[in-house]
């Protein structure tokens, strides 16, 4: 798709957010992964029902030692940034729905700031090198990574759900 397509039902800003800068941010990795358009899962559950032995955050050098006391088996979540989002959407038509709904009631990628997040669970962790295993995640290969968090179900569970 190319970024002036707009399917029936959606609405693009008049701008391009990236082009109106309030912040910066410094991107601390990257995501490893056998995805690419065309055959990235649509969601991290989904990307669970697949192979997810090649899946891994790799860890900018001088962050690595940001990982002490991270533990194999953990959840996680990873926030991350996806670079190849459109930005300009503000309504959007997903394909499995037969109305449009504002980028903010959706997860799609394309958003003004192309935010991702995922709970992820660490299959192994090598701190030296910066390098966590993950079970799934559903996003290109070199995606940027913006952060990692602990994941606590207590904290991090909205109340009755």
């Amino acid at each position: 798709m190319t970024q002036a397509e707009i399917r029936d039902g959606e609405a693009a800003l008049d701008f391009d957010p990236s082009e109106r800068v309030d912040a910066t941010l410094r991107f601390v990795g990257k995501i490893r992964t056998p995805w690419a358009r065309g055959n990235c899962p649509k969601n991290v559950a989904r990307a669970r029902e697949g192979d997810m032995s090649d899946m891994y955050v790799e860890l900018d050098p001088v962050f690595a030692q940001g990982l002490e006391g991270l533990q194999i088996g953990q959840g996680i979540m990873l926030m991350y940034w996806m670079h190849e989002a459109r930005r300009d959407l503000i309504t959007q038509k997903p394909r499995h729905s037969d109305h449009a709904r504002g980028t903010f009631a959706l997860r799609s990628p394309n958003r003004p700031n192309p935010v991702a997040l995922s709970a992820v669970r660490i299959t192994s962790l090598d701190i030296e090198t910066g390098v966590i295993g993950i079970d799934a995640i559903d996003c290109f290969d070199g995606t940027p990574l913006v952060d990692i968090k602990p994941c606590y179900t207590a904290i991090d569970t909205p109340p009755d759900l």
